[in-house]
């Protein structure tokens, strides 16, 4: 065979692998399994299992008598770091199961998930629309085709959602921290302009982050049962810089460490000491806005709505100080402890929502790790 034409095969097969890699994961919505939990006799649906052991319910009948919570997010909610680039693909498309909301893993090493943690309250079905690169969007662009290839916007995991036959009982959404990259946005050698972009940058946000929340609104209002949707502000970054500050220091000591420490830089230019200040502005300007909005939402939905809104200050004000709580890799995503800590703190706001729901704990909950 030519050699140039044998390099030129060898590259289209390497970029339709990366093709496939690309696009093969984005839209799957990874879900969690419950039957084993159902079949307990203390379960409140263990009529419901009966029914289907007898053959009067299928699976999919039985999994829809149970509550469905759904994760909206980037990530930040995923088991994903940066490394080469082929890893990073792979992992962003693929990896499900092992962050915050659905890691299944009971060994005690890994991640005690928000779905583990509701587990022990009852059995639920857990889906997870998270996509790595996800960030909130004005909607309404991109082809569907094309868009399998690229990260889910708010509007793209939105649009999964909708699609659903079974709305989810609870939709959690904390996504918007890739929106925070002012310097794309914001000329920051002219300091004069700073503040005014910065206020016109959460203002664009809350209006994108409107529209789609309002989708969601509206669907669960067409529901005949209740539902309860969390709106978690953006995470603590005052806290997450201090643990890289941390990690740079160590690295100082020991190269070895942290070997995409300054991948975050060349890719999100605004993590930089010297604008790092202003993302925590743009972040806590933003977390206000989303309480606002809520507000305003809860204003027309009335006090004897089917549907309960609520803004948390949860994973906005978790302490992520600690350098363990970062990734040995990266130093930029949470690492399984950061996820565990993140976990414990989403499971901490859902009380109020649960009870809306009418979802009653089986026993008093205890962590088994």
């Amino acid at each position: 065979m030519n050699p140039g034409i044998g390099l030129c095969f060898r590259a289209g097969v390497l970029c339709i692998g990366m093709l496939w890699i690309l696009g093969c994961g984005s839209l799957a919505t990874a879900r969690s399994s419950t039957l084993s939990a159902i079949s307990n006799p203390a379960s409140p649906h263990d009529t419901d299992y009966l029914e289907y052991r007898q053959g009067r319910l299928t699976e999919a009948q039985l999994m829809d008598c149970l509550p469905h919570i759904a994760m909206v997010g980037d990530s930040l909610s995923r088991d994903f770091f940066l490394s080469s680039l082929v890893s990073s693909v792979w992992r962003s498309k693929m990896n499900h199961r092992c962050d915050w909301f659905l890691d299944t893993d009971p060994s005690a090493n890994s991640v005690y998930s928000l779905y583990e943690r509701l587990g022990q309250e009852t059995p639920l079905v857990a889906c997870e629309y998270s996509s790595v690169g996800g960030r909130v969007d004005s909607g309404g662009g991109g082809n569907r085709f094309l868009g399998s290839w690229l990260p889910l916007s708010f509007s793209q995991q939105t649009d999964l959602i909708l699609e659903e036959k079974r709305f989810p009982d609870l939709v959690l959404i904390w996504i918007g921290h890739n929106n925070l990259h002012w310097v794309g946005s914001v000329d920051p050698r002219r300091q004069e302009n700073v503040e005014t972009g910065l206020q016109n940058m959460a203002a664009n946000f809350r209006k994108d982050y409107t529209r789609q929340l309002g989708r969601l609104v509206e669907r669960a209002r067409d529901q005949k049962q209740r539902r309860a949707i969390i709106v978690f502000g953006l995470v603590n970054f005052k806290s997450f810089f201090e643990a890289r500050d941390a990690a740079e220091q160590l690295r100082k000591k020991n190269p070895k460490l942290y070997p995409y420490f300054d991948v975050c830089y060349q890719r999100y230019e605004s993590m930089k000491p010297e604008y790092r200040a202003n993302m925590v502005k743009l972040a806590l300007m933003i977390n206000e806005e989303l309480r606002a909005m809520v507000g305003e939402f809860n204003r027309k939905l009335g006090g004897d709505s089917q549907v309960r809104l609520e803004y948390s200050d949860a994973l906005a004000t978790v302490d992520l100080s600690d350098v363990e709580c970062i990734h040995r890799i990266d130093a930029w995503h949470p690492s399984s402890k950061g996820h565990s800590v993140l976990a414990e703190a989403a499971f901490g706001a859902l009380r109020p929502s649960l009870n809306f729901l009418g979802i009653v704990p089986l026993q008093k909950n205890t962590d088994s790790r």
